[in-house]
């Protein structure tokens, strides 16, 4: 007998489910292949000269650190954003911060480190970074902006910090993926997750947190979720106001923000 019309339609609906199904998968397999290339933007090194640079002892990378050498006890450790030169910052932050020794590290892929950026190498190379320093300096600060917040609360929590400040900073990456691409299982796909929130209720040292009152990429319910997780006392959150999320540094504020920190 000849096919009905409605036996038609339904293998026409099952074949369309089969293809919606099959371009889902391979949106999610390509999501998670490329996934890294999706977080981190590596920037080459704009400012410094060979004097100006610090060589991690790790074996596996050279992993370069734009330094400001400066005797006494105050170190501040910088963790920059994932599309950010770090090395950038050292003119401003050697005027701003004439007493402490400067360290500005590029991750791996960035400013002329080896390697490729990831979650755990990143976390590895920033605990051999405050040790480094550590051994010369007993005041160490650390300070991370964006993706670097997540760097900066996870070392705060298994070293000896004296200051931790988070500019611009997430409750957790996965959060935001989970925002931005909401029809896949991001949970199940993200290998970096970068869960902030995990590592905030273990911080000890007093804690300032900075948000842009404008920011357009970490909204502000994720930086105020991260927030609530810290020790009542420990933190404050202070909003910069007329600012988005890459032009928060040309406050004055901002600056001012970092001092207090300090």
């Amino acid at each position: 007998m000849p096919p009905t019309n409605v036996s038609r339609m339904s293998r026409t609906l099952v074949l369309l489910v089969v293809i919606v199904a099959a371009l889902y998968l391979v949106l999610c397999v390509a999501l998670f292949v490329f996934q890294r290339a999706l977080i981190y933007y590596p920037q080459p090194r704009a400012v410094g000269t060979a004097a100006t640079l610090l060589t991690l002892p790790v074996a596996d990378a050279q992993v370069l650190v734009t330094v400001r050498p400066h005797e006494g006890p105050n170190a501040l450790i910088y963790f920059g954003g994932n599309a950010e030169d770090a090395s950038r910052n050292l003119p401003v932050f050697s005027q701003a911060f004439p007493d402490y020794a400067l360290y500005l590290l590029h991750y791996r892929g960035y400013g002329g480190s080896s390697g490729s950026p990831s979650e755990e190498a990143i976390a590895r190379d920033a605990i051999t970074l405050f040790d480094t320093v550590y051994a010369s300096h007993a005041h160490v600060a650390v300070v991370g902006r964006s993706l670097g917040s997540g760097v900066a609360v996870r070392l705060a929590s298994q070293r000896p910090a004296a200051r931790l400040v988070l500019i611009t900073p997430y409750n957790s990456l996965e959060g935001l993926a989970a925002r931005q691409f909401r029809w896949f299982p991001v949970r199940w796909l993200l290998k970096d997750k970068f869960q902030s929130w995990r590592y905030a209720a273990r911080i000890t040292v007093p804690t300032l947190l900075i948000a842009a009152e404008h920011d357009e990429v970490i909204a502000r319910p994720s930086t105020e979720r991260l927030y609530t997780h810290f020790a009542k006392g420990v933190a404050s959150l202070q909003v910069i106001p007329g600012t988005g999320h890459n032009s928060i540094s040309e406050s004055p504020d901002y600056l001012e923000a970092l001092r207090e920190g300090l």
